[in-house]
């Protein structure tokens, strides 16, 4: 398949934002669309939680503590906020308005309650719901993800039917069976929102 290519000069990024409940795979499969499409700009996260096993700081999330981060979020430095299950989760507002303005195109992965904060600032991104294909395979992958005490993978269970029905308001609904079938039809997503007129203007 064709790479999309690069935004017309002028013309802003077209901002990517991938979200859903806990579990729904959004993580496995931006990573995996990445690996295909390198030229997409991610933004990297702010967090108060601890670093699971393997993650580092700048590269899958920015740490920060409790204080440092109430801090950023007075100073307005961040597109969205949440806290969520007990910790603040955020984006750095400056990465992506600054890749956008520039025409690139960037992929924001965040939960639901950001997403819609995104979307009331930048009604021009795509927003794309990741969803699990049943509860019983949420509950097999957050269990098997082994981060989460039983506490809070009930929380995130019972979270999921509430969560789901903020899909209407998403663009695009993603179904995350099968994590090929799933990565295509994001990347058919962009490359259909790239051709819209308001994003590509005819110049003869």
């Amino acid at each position: 398949m064709k790479l999309p290519t690069k935004a017309e000069p002028l013309m802003p990024g077209l901002l990517v934002v991938v979200s859903g409940p806990s579990g729904a795979g959004k993580g496995t499969l931006c990573n995996a669309l990445r690996s295909e499409w390198p030229h997409l700009g991610y933004s990297v996260s702010a967090t108060t939680r601890q670093p699971r096993p393997g993650e580092s700081n700048g590269v899958n999330y920015f740490f920060y503590t409790p204080a440092q981060f109430t801090t950023m979020i007075e100073q307005n430095h961040f597109l969205e906020w949440a806290f969520v299950y007990g910790n603040y989760y955020g984006t750095p507002r400056a990465f992506v308005e600054e890749k956008l303005s520039a025409g690139e195109d960037v992929l924001l992965e965040i939960d639901i309650q950001g997403a819609l904060q995104v979307k009331k600032q930048y009604d021009k991104g795509v927003f794309i719901f990741v969803a699990p294909p049943s509860m019983e395979e949420l509950r097999r992958r957050i269990t098997l993800r082994g981060t989460e005490p039983p506490d809070i993978i009930r929380q995130r269970l019972e979270a999921t039917a509430t969560e789901v029905a903020y899909a209407p308001q998403y663009d695009y609904v993603v179904i995350n069976q099968d994590l090929r079938v799933a990565v295509e039809e994001i990347k058919a997503i962009i490359i259909a929102e790239k051709c819209r007129p308001f994003r590509r203007p005819i110049r003869l």
